[in-house]
């Protein structure tokens, strides 16, 4: 484990907190949703900087970042690319799409169809494209981080259990407190703009050479026998709960150990503990809970089944 690396992890959370106040929490699933390889789903009401805070992340790593603004007529080539006919060659050619980058904002993801939400399922899963027979590699690293408006309803779509799955994290961003939200006005009374980081004095600290080092050490990230069958035994209670429906499957189960690995890399650990695991727990299983009809009438959320499930199941020492 390099100390120097992981004090860059450290500055790129202060060069974030120039921009983004009161979401701590957030910017370190970023993190090690980077880290871990996977993709994250941000979800909050309208407002609280989740464009804001991948648009900062990206230029404190220094990433191609590109944006989609995801609507009910967008077309699954409008994301991966299409065939284009050259006049001048008398051929078609492929004319990438915006997947193709390192970091993929995918705004609103939940106001396009699953016809077009299912073109991102390759380009998650496989890290490539295809189109007319041709596969297409992207860039490395590649991550997606999709948001979503959890109030409104209409002219929105499910998003389905495949879609879902491929996201490593789903990260909620909460309303700020109180000093918070001040320090949020405070910024804006002196002429902070949202849209000109260049001017909040964000710069890149981390390169992508250092960053596919993190990734190559968190891989040798140790976990003990017991810690695994802890990561087990959460996972296999879910399916047992009478509140859900659909438990977490064994991808979910990859899923937390792979950012328990990362986060216990960011804390400096060179082995997972129980404590890595209980804190990626929420934001790595609660997208991946289907909850008995019953239960969401009665108000019943996937955090609260998760916390009681934590409760339940034995703790390795």
């Amino acid at each position: 484990m390099t100390e120097h690396i992981i004090e860059k992890f450290r500055a790129v959370r202060g060069e974030v907190g120039k921009a983004i106040v009161g979401q701590p929490e957030a910017v370190d699933g970023m993190l090690v949703t980077l880290l871990a390889r996977g993709h994250v789903l941000l979800e909050g009401v309208p407002g609280v900087a989740k464009t804001l805070l991948v648009r900062t992340l990206s230029r404190a790593l220094d990433l191609d970042t590109k944006r989609v603004q995801f609507t009910p007529d967008l077309m699954p080539g409008d994301v991966t690319g299409s065939l284009v006919y050259d006049n001048a060659a008398g051929e078609f050619e492929f004319r990438p799409g915006p997947v193709v980058t390192n970091l993929l904002l995918a705004d609103e993801i939940n106001r396009t169809p699953p016809k077009t939400q299912s073109s991102l399922l390759e380009a998650m899963e496989e890290r490539q494209v295809s189109a007319d027979g041709v596969t297409r590699p992207l860039p490395d690293p590649f991550m997606v981080a999709a948001t979503m408006n959890p109030i409104e309803y209409e002219g929105t779509y499910t998003l389905p259990e495949a879609q879902l799955d491929r996201f490593l994290m789903k990260l909620v961003l909460d309303l700020p407190p109180r000093d918070a939200e001040i320090e949020v006005l405070r910024r804006h009374a002196q002429g902070f703009d949202p849209r000109d980081l260049d001017a909040a004095g964000v710069r890149p600290v981390l390169t992508v050479n250092e960053l596919h080092r993190a990734q190559a050490e968190v891989r040798q990230v140790g976990v003990r026998p017991d810690v695994l069958a802890y990561l087990v035994d959460l996972a296999r209670a879910t399916r047992q709960s009478p509140s859900v429906r659909m438990g977490v499957s064994p991808r979910g189960a990859t899923a937390l150990l792979g950012a328990s690995k990362a986060w216990a890399y960011l804390s400096g650990f060179g082995a997972v503990t129980p404590d890595h695991v209980q804190r990626m727990a929420l934001p790595v299983l609660r997208h991946r809970l289907q909850l008995q009809p019953e239960a969401e009438l009665e108000g019943v959320s996937a955090d609260s089944i998760l916390r009681s499930i934590m409760q339940q199941v034995q703790v390795p020492i």
